[in-house]
């Protein structure tokens, strides 16, 4: 890790800097290192390591954040000032509170060393077999194998001192034939995990691949609702975009989705969602960004919203229990829930196709926006495999559709759900989803792709 200042001497020099009431330090040690491949080809390897400090001072029912890179006497002397200066020049805030002393946590462990030490000679070799797959099938190939470990700390005037580590692996592939982009006879899979070894980079590869090899003549249909199977990544993606609904702040501002619907049916009775960073397929520290203890929250339970997720500000104002859930301070959103895990059933994503009389099987969606916030009306664009099901079977490539959907409509639709596993996206944060068959699915038009 960059710097051999350690993250409590840069506290103490800070705090010692610092004129304010209170104080408090984040420190974010970063070892990054990708190889980059395109055209069958590695075209990047880097690696470089980061040192990111962020101090906040409170003082007077002010609040403010300055944020560096260096650890000598001097730099983290301006840095101090810089804070204190900056909370001056706030109003003051009668619902800031102070800093939260010292916190019990229940551990995680996130650090593998086997993937903190991933050389560039090992991704080079997994590289390897994936563009060998490449050049055996007659496909072009692209994307990234990524790994980084991190080490964050937090400590504050009031006494709490908190630290995770953890590592990170993650792998994203795309064959295709033809001019790249949308417009190919593509096919895509991504992963990210706390362990390298996770990844199973040969198994996302040979995925990625038939679905290049399987996407070719595609026909048009024509627009409409259909039966849709949403594979775990175009699922991720479409439900991602609901994570932030589940915020109070969001609620008590009206700009959920969920205003006012607080223990009520808002999807169907087979849904079920928790925020909890324990799970074993999740990532991420077991504290929040005051240092508050992460909870295990039932966000919605056969359907019914039961809970949202609270900052100590939010709690406190809305009376409330503090969750775990805030970001640094200051900011204007309050909280979220960063470690959503949907509950799924038991039927493969084979026994999902063989049941279907005619629907549409979707490997993934992209260029997803919001049309309608309180509704939650979202639209996008199938890519990289859109398939015909017929019968029970998988009867051919389609071109790509664009959709109009709500997701509140579609978890009410949802017919059958398989196992949930960590998913990895390009529109979503990871999350633990399961693949879904979802009716009446709206699609309405094709694309020009």
């Amino acid at each position: 890790m960059p710097n051999k200042v350690t993250s409590n001497e840069i506290f103490e020099k800070v705090k010692a800097a610092c004129a304010a009431d209170e104080v408090e330090v984040f420190v974010e040690r970063k070892r990054a290192a990708l190889t980059r491949f395109h055209n069958n080809f590695i075209g990047q390897n880097g690696e470089e390591e980061n040192l990111h400090i962020s101090v906040r001072a409170l003082h007077d029912g002010r609040t403010a954040r300055a944020s560096g890179n260096k650890t000598n006497d001097e730099s983290l002397a301006r840095l101090a000032k810089s804070a204190y200066e900056a909370a001056l020049e706030q109003p003051q805030n009668p619902d800031l509170l102070p800093m939260p002393e010292s916190q019990n946590y229940e551990a995680v462990e996130r650090f593998d060393e086997a993937t903190a030490a991933l050389s560039p000679l090992a991704r080079a070799e997994a590289v390897g077999k994936v563009v060998e797959r490449a050049d055996k099938n007659g496909l072009t190939v692209a994307g990234v194998l990524a790994s980084n470990s991190s080490t964050q700390t937090l400590m504050n005037s009031k006494g709490l001192v908190v630290e995770h580590a953890e590592t990170r692996a993650e792998f994203s592939v795309t064959y295709f034939k033809g001019e790249a982009g949308n417009t190919a006879q593509s096919g895509w899979a991504k992963g990210n995990f706390a362990k390298a070894d996770e990844l199973e980079v040969e198994a996302l590869a040979e995925r990625a691949c038939q679905k290049a090899l399987d996407n070719k003549d595609q026909q048009e249909i024509e627009p409409g609702k259909y039966t849709v199977i949403l594979e775990p990544a175009a699922a991720l993606d479409y439900l991602g975009f609901i994570f932030y609904d589940f915020a109070a702040t969001a609620v008590e501002d009206k700009q959920s989705c969920f205003t006012g619907q607080l223990g009520k049916q808002v999807f169907g009775s087979n849904i079920a969602i928790t925020d909890d960073v324990f799970h074993p397929m999740q990532t991420g520290s077991v504290w929040d960004g005051e240092g508050m203890p992460r909870r295990k929250v039932t966000l919605v339970e056969n359907g019914v919203l039961k809970n949202l997720v609270y900052s100590r500000q939010t709690a406190k104002k809305l009376n409330a229990e503090p969750t775990g859930h805030g970001f640094l301070l200051p900011n204007e959103y309050g909280e979220a829930p960063m470690n959503l895990v949907f509950s799924g059933g038991n039927t493969s994503l084979e026994e999902m196709i063989r049941a279907t009389e005619r629907g549409i099987l979707v490997t993934r969606l992209w260029y997803i926006r919001e049309v309608d916030p309180f509704e939650k009306i979202l639209t996008g664009m199938t890519r990289d495999g859109t398939f015909l099901v017929e019968d029970g079977k998988v009867k051919g490539a389609l071109r790509n559709f664009r959709f109009n959907q709500s997701v509140k409509e579609a978890l009410h639709n949802v017919a059958e759900m398989g196992e949930p596993v960590r998913t990895a996206g390009e529109e979503s944060f990871e999350m633990v989803v399961p693949p879904m068959k979802i009716r009446d699915f709206n699609f309405t038009e094709v694309t020009k792709f």
